[in-house]
C-alpha cells in the first residue's frame, strides 16, 4: 500500500504536469507559434504565483509532505533533515508549526537560489537555439519538453545526492569546495569561452550513437516513421530537446548542491527546483531580449555561488553561532539586488562600430 508521503509526491507531480500541458496548449490543440512578450509575462506571473502559493501551503500543510502525524514521527524527520530546528517536546501542535515554518522558509530560499542561478541558463539556451538553427516558433515546445526531461534527471540527481549526504556527511565539504571553485570561475570567465559546437556536443553524439537521426527538420514533429526503410527516426529538433535536458543537468551540478546547503530534505530541494526551472521556460521569453542589460548579474551569481560554498564549508561553525536560514535569504536577496541595481546604474558601454576605409 502506498504511503501518504508517496501519494502527496504523486499528486504534486500530476499537478505540475497538468499545468505544463495547459501551458503547452495540449487541451486547446494550440500550434507552435512565436511567444509574445505578453504571453511570456502572463505565464511567468503564473509560475511565480504558484511558487509563492506553495510557500504558504507548506506553512499550513507541510506535514503532508512527510505524513507527520505525531510527535515521535516529527522528531524523527527533524533529526533526519532539520537538526537545527528546536521543538517543544510537550506541545506537538506548536512544534509542528515551527517545523512547517522552517520547511517553508527553506523552500522559498532554495527556490530563489535556483531561480536566480537559472537566469544564467537563458544565455546558454539562446546559444543552443542559435547553434542548431531552431526556428523561433519552436522555442516554446522544445523548452517545455527539454525542461521536462531535465526534471526527471534532476529527480534522480537530488534523491541520490540526499542519500549520499545522509550516509557520508563529508560530501558536503566537496560540494562546498566545488561551489567556491565554480563561483570564482564564473567571475573570471570570458564571454568568448561560452561557445557551443553542435557536432561535438555530448548529447548529439549520444543521440547519433543510439538512435536513428533524421537528417532534415520535420515541421512540429519529434519522431518520424520512414516508410521506405521501415524505421522510426528522431528529428533534429528532438536532438535539441535532448541537448536542453542534458545542459540543464550540467547546470544542476552547481545549483542542487547550493540548495543542499540550505536544506537536507530532498523533497524541499525537488519542489524548489521544479517550480524554478518550470518558470524558467516563461522567463526565457520574458527576459531573453533584455538580459544583456543586466551585465553584472553573471558576476553576481559567481559571488552567490561562492558565498553558498563557503557557507557549506563553514556550516559547523555557523550552526554553533546560531546562523539561521533567514540570514542566507537576506544575503542572497542582497547580492541579487546589488547586481541588478549596478547593471541599471552603470549600463554596459556599447562597442564602437568600426567603419572600414574604402
Amino acid at each position: 500500500m502506498l504511503s501518504n508521503e508517496t501519494l502527496f509526491f504523486g499528486a504534486f507531480t500530476i499537478f505540475v504536469i497538468f499545468v505544463m500541458l495547459i501551458d503547452l496548449g495540449v487541451f486547446t490543440k494550440q500550434k507552435s507559434h512565436i511567444v509574445s512578450f505578453k504571453e511570456a509575462g502572463i505565464w511567468s506571473a503564473v509560475w511565480v504565483a504558484l511558487s509563492i502559493t506553495f510557500y504558504f501551503f507548506l506553512k499550513k500543510y507541510g506535514y503532508l509532505v512527510h505524513d507527520v502525524s505525531d510527535m515521535a514521527h516529527l522528531q524523527t524527520i527533524v533529526e533526519k533533515y532539520a537538526q537545527h530546528v528546536k521543538l517543544i517536546p510537550t506541545d506537538f501542535e506548536a512544534s509542528l508549526q515551527i517545523f512547517q515554518n522552517n520547511m517553508a522558509l527553506e523552500y522559498i530560499t532554495g527556490y530563489l537560489v535556483e531561480y536566480s542561478l537559472s537566469a544564467d541558463n537563458i544565455f546558454v539556451f539562446i546559444l543552443i537555439f542559435s547553434s542548431f538553427g531552431v526556428h523561433e516558433k519552436f522555442y516554446k515546445k522544445v523548452l517545455i519538453w527539454g525542461i521536462s526531461g531535465a526534471v526527471i534527471l534532476r529527480f534522480i540527481f537530488i534523491f541520490v545526492g540526499a542519500a549520499l549526504l545522509q550516509k557520508f556527511d563529508w560530501i558536503i565539504y566537496i560540494f562546498g569546495a566545488f561551489l567556491v571553485y565554480t563561483g570564482i570561475k564564473i567571475l573570471f570567465q570570458k564571454e568568448e569561452d561560452e561557445q557551443i559546437d553542435p557536432n561535438n556536443h555530448f548529447a548529439v553524439k549520444f543521440a547519433s550513437k543510439y538512435f536513428n537521426v533524421y537528417r532534415r527538420n520535420v515541421v512540429d514533429h519529434f519522431f518520424i516513421y520512414h516508410k521506405r526503410y521501415k524505421k522510426w527516426y528522431i528529428t533534429p529538433i528532438f536532438v535539441v530537446v535532448i541537448v536542453i535536458a542534458f545542459t540543464d543537468l550540467i547546470f544542476a551540478v552547481d545549483s542542487i548542491p547550493a540548495i543542499f546547503s540550505i536544506t537536507k530534505d530532498p523533497y524541499i530541494v525537488f519542489f524548489s527546483n521544479v517550480f524554478a526551472i518550470m518558470g524558467l521556460r516563461s522567463m526565457f521569453f520574458f527576459l531573453s531580449s533584455i538580459m544583456d542589460k543586466f551585465h553584472y548579474l553573471k558576476p553576481g551569481l559567481g559571488i552567490l555561488l561562492s558565498f553558498i560554498g563557503l557557507k557549506m564549508l563553514a556550516h559547523p561553525y555557523l550552526e554553533a553561532w546560531g546562523f539561521k536560514t533567514i540570514y542566507s535569504l537576506y544575503i542572497i536577496i542582497g547580492i541579487l539586488a546589488v547586481a541588478v541595481l549596478a547593471s541599471l546604474l552603470f549600463p554596459k558601454k556599447e562597442e564602437p562600430v568600426k567603419v572600414s576605409a574604402k
